[in-house]
């Protein structure tokens, strides 16, 4: 059943990227990109089995903030580019902040509330390493991506965009996993962690070139200037 739905979870998160490109301009990207950050680090709370190895979920909104980044980088440069990863990493610390202060409120004395309480505190209070490796790997690898793409850009001028796209976001996605599982998963036995670096990363690549579609699509398409747009 979770192979039926992987695929085309890929297509529907793209879609959706899109539509908000596309009706919202730049402004849409932006707001893509603090909502995949932040919904990517819900769903991965969340273990599923496919192909009969394990997997978390997220891989597939996280993927999508690449791609946005990618967009960015392609139609309005570098610096817009970085604007809109330091924007997910702020929605990221300011959602790990307030959920956090959220769990220290004591909840009314009654099977549901308590219930609610057990719930919120299960999925979002997140161990210390867990959340410093996604803050760490997202930042890192978002950082990257952006250079690299603008290094690829700058050797193929306009030609080749599935090479800039998929290329600056494979490398990149393999600095995240790498971060990332560097920094959660430590104490971890080796032949565990290697496991999970391994499948993380394989999700993470496939996830990439099925992304780089949609970067064509996105190169095409005429969104509304931003305000921003019009001034300059």
């Amino acid at each position: 059943m979770n192979e039926w739905l992987w695929f085309p979870s890929i297509i529907l998160t793209m879609g959706l990227l899109l539509l908000s490109y596309r009706f919202f301009g730049r402004t849409g990207l932006m707001v893509w990109i603090a909502i995949a950050t932040i919904i990517a680090n819900i769903q991965v709370t969340q273990q599923v089995d496919i192909y009969s190895y394990i997997f978390t979920l997220g891989n597939v909104v996280y993927g999508s903030c690449y791609l946005a980044t990618d967009i960015l980088n392609e139609k309005y440069g570098k610096k817009v580019a970085r604007q809109g990863v330091f924007l997910g990493f702020f929605s990221l610390i300011a959602t790990t902040i307030l959920m956090q202060y959220s769990l220290l409120y004591s909840p009314l004395n009654d099977a549901f509330a308590k219930d609610m309480s057990s719930s919120m505190n299960l999925l979002f209070g997140l161990l210390p390493w867990i959340a410093l490796g996604s803050l760490s790997a997202y930042l890192v690898s978002q950082l990257f991506d952006v250079f690299m793409y603008s290094k690829i850009r700058q050797k193929t001028g306009e030609k080749k965009l599935w090479l800039r796209t998929t290329g600056s976001t494979v490398i990149s996605q393999l600095l995240d996993t790498l971060t990332f599982c560097a920094i959660a998963f430590h104490s971890l036995p080796f032949d565990i962690w290697w496991q999970i670096f391994l499948t993380t990363y394989v999700a993470k690549f496939v996830i990439a070139w099925l992304a780089t579609p949609f970067m064509y699509i996105a190169k095409r398409m005429n969104p509304p200037a931003d305000s921003t747009d019009l001034a300059a």
